[in-house]
């Protein structure tokens, strides 16, 4: 099993880039948030990888975040959902995005992705919501392991080319957004709360309030937790 390439960009196409490492090339396969966010031709670049096998196909998905490959993961495991509507939904939504849209039974959110029809939108969310709290919950831990760049091979040098000179990448929530949730929703559960129901108080607060730290998510998720009356 492939789990992450590090190497140089060789090419980037519409839908995959080459990578080559160490005088291999991998084609790999990625989202276009991905594709966008990824450095010119000739940078160092450092995808986690899935491979998927099949009778007459092997292919190769990257993915900038352990927390994204996981989503992918989950996605594909729903009927009707293949890679490419899997890199669809990533693509247009971002991993945090699939996890508040999952947890507030946001369907139109999952619909927005291109190729996703309502069913299809509905199945995820009902399949996927009693393991959102759970990707939810190691947010915070991948998102610390996120947060340090990639290593550069010895001899080579990480991109350092102006960001204008980059094709610009789609908005990105601040790496601390996930360990904040991730933070928020260990209190709740620690409280009492089950996991269903704090995932979606925090995905509500955290909706509200993009850059929320832990404590103000958990304010707020508790003032939406208590009973009415």
């Amino acid at each position: 099993m492939i789990g992450k390439l590090t190497g140089r960009l060789d090419y980037r196409s519409e839908d995959h880039v080459l990578i080559d490492v160490g005088g291999v090339g991998y084609l790999v396969y990625c989202s276009d948030r991905t594709l966008a966010a990824l450095p010119g031709p000739g940078q160092v670049v450092a995808l986690y990888t899935d491979l998927v096998v099949r009778e007459d196909l092997m292919q190769l998905f990257g993915f900038p975040t352990l927390l994204e490959k996981e989503w992918h993961r989950l996605l594909m495991g729903v009927q009707g959902v293949g890679a490419k509507a899997s890199l669809a939904i990533l693509g247009a939504l971002g991993a945090e995005g699939v996890s508040r849209a999952i947890m507030l039974g946001d369907i139109n959110a999952i619909k927005a992705a291109k190729g996703i029809g309502p069913k299809t939108a509905q199945r995820v969310v009902i399949e996927l919501k009693d393991k959102a709290p759970g990707v939810m919950a190691m947010g915070g831990t991948l998102s610390a392991a996120m947060g340090t760049a990639p290593a550069a091979p010895e001899g080579e040098v990480l991109d350092t080319a102006p960001a204008a000179a980059r094709k610009p990448a789609p908005p990105a929530r601040p790496l601390g957004s996930a360990a904040a949730q991730s933070d928020a929703l260990s209190a709740l559960t620690n409280l009492g709360y089950s996991p269903s129901d704090a995932a979606g108080a925090v995905a509500r607060a955290a909706a509200d309030a993009p850059e929320a730290d832990a404590a103000a998510l958990i304010r707020a998720a508790l003032k939406a937790l208590a009973p009415k009356g």
